[in-house]
């Protein structure tokens, strides 16, 4: 393991930085070409599957040359609507979901570039405007999971603890009377893995919170930083609706079925440690048999379906950052307009105000960047591809 450690690709390699950018660009891309395609009257199913074909074009495209370098897709788009919290993406035998107007929308996908993972998600409410404005409930947690995600990526740095996210998620989810979902977790990325063993946890139980490991951010991690927040319990559950995504395990097993072996072997070679859907093998009956045994002897793992009570909505942000030595670099994630939304309540908590009216960049390295004279062609670039991240929002007062 020590030696595995010490081979280990991170952020410190300027080539590892580029594919992660790169992966990160094409997610970004994607995620708007597939809100743009999120609208009233819409089949989620023909979405999920646009999503999925974009990225796998997008991803192609990219070092073409090196035949050997794996890419595509680092986790299947989901569009998960209304009360359903996440990893809704139904195969082609499975029933449908047609958007309407005024639904909460939540777009979740992910990239790679020779293992290098870069999500996001994001969420949007069909038909509000500037002139429709949303209210209510709907407000209350499209804003509070705004400035949770705000306040995170703000203590996402290196030195600090991870529990310091998940108190500031809970602080500002309390003044807007809503919930961060119940023991979700955002995990490190590392090269081909998706859960690395560093995570955060937001509104743990009491038993998670023995379970949970704490830890501090170092410099040159990577991390995908989920917020979930519900109007309701905040409590996710299963419902009725199949699992469609899955990810291979580090576990072994002989397996005793043919049509199981055939699939194992299929994940394998396509999608190594990536999950995928079952929607994307060319035979999706065939997957579906095969898939029962690898879940039962947890050679694949399922990503279930989860929902909050029918009457309550969750919302869901989430972005990938680099944790640099000069700051970090926020490479996934879109634009979100507060206007849009009217709420009774705002950030009260004076040490979150504080927080989230902080410069992201970190004043030292700011006054350093002031005494040079010659700003690099790099300095430039990294100001550009940060410049979603460096954008502070005004708070609610």
């Amino acid at each position: 393991m020590a030696d595995k450690d010490e081979n280990e690709k991170t952020i410190a390699e300027d080539l590892v930085v580029t594919k992660y950018k790169m992966a990160g660009e094409i997610v970004n891309r994607v995620l708007v070409k597939v809100l743009e395609k999120c609208e009233a009257g819409a089949s989620v199913k023909e979405i999920c599957i646009f999503g999925d074909d974009l990225l796998l074009e997008e991803t192609g495209k990219v070092f073409k040359r090196e035949k050997e370098l794996k890419k595509g897709i680092a986790f299947p788009t989901c569009v998960s609507v209304n009360n359903c919290i996440c990893h809704y993406s139904p195969l082609r035998s499975q029933a449908d979901y047609v958007i309407k107007e005024d639904d909460v929308v939540k777009v979740d996908l992910g990239a790679h570039v020779d293992g290098f993972i870069a999500v996001v998600a994001h969420t949007k409410i069909i038909g509000a405007s500037a002139d429709k404005k949303v209210t209510g409930r709907k407000a209350d947690a499209m804003l509070a999971a705004h400035y949770a995600a705000q306040a995170a990526l703000k203590l996402l740095k290196p030195g600090n603890e991870a529990y310091s996210i998940t108190n500031a998620v809970q602080s500002v989810c309390d003044d807007f009377k809503c919930k961060p979902v119940e023991g979700m977790l955002s995990h490190q990325l590392k090269q081909f893995k998706i859960d690395g063993e560093k995570t955060i946890i937001q509104n743990p139980t009491e038993a998670q919170k023995k379970e949970h490991e704490k830890h501090e951010f170092a410099v040159h991690e990577v991390y995908a930083m989920d917020v979930l927040v519900s109007t309701g319990e905040g409590v996710g559950k299963e419902a009725d609706t199949k699992v469609s995504v899955y990810k291979k395990t580090d576990e072994t097993y002989q397996l005793k079925l043919k049509a199981s072996r055939m699939f194992y072997s299929e994940v394998c070679h396509k999608y190594g440690t990536m999950p995928f859907n079952l929607r994307n093998f060319e035979e999706e009956t065939k997957a579906k048999m095969g898939v029962g045994e690898c879940v039962k002897y947890k050679l694949i793992e399922p990503f279930q379906v989860l929902y909050e009570k029918p009457s309550e909505i969750v919302v869901h942000f989430k972005f990938t950052v680099l944790l640099m030595p000069n700051k970090p670099h926020k490479i996934t994630g879109l634009d979100f307009i507060p206007d849009l939304y009217q709420s009774e309540h705002s950030v009260s908590n004076q040490e979150m105000k504080t927080l989230l009216c902080c410069p992201t960049t970190n004043p030292k390295s700011a006054k350093k960047k002031k005494k040079k004279t010659n700003k690099t062609a790099d300095d430039d670039k990294n100001e550009e591809v940060n410049d979603v991240a460096n954008r502070v929002n005004d708070v609610k007062i």
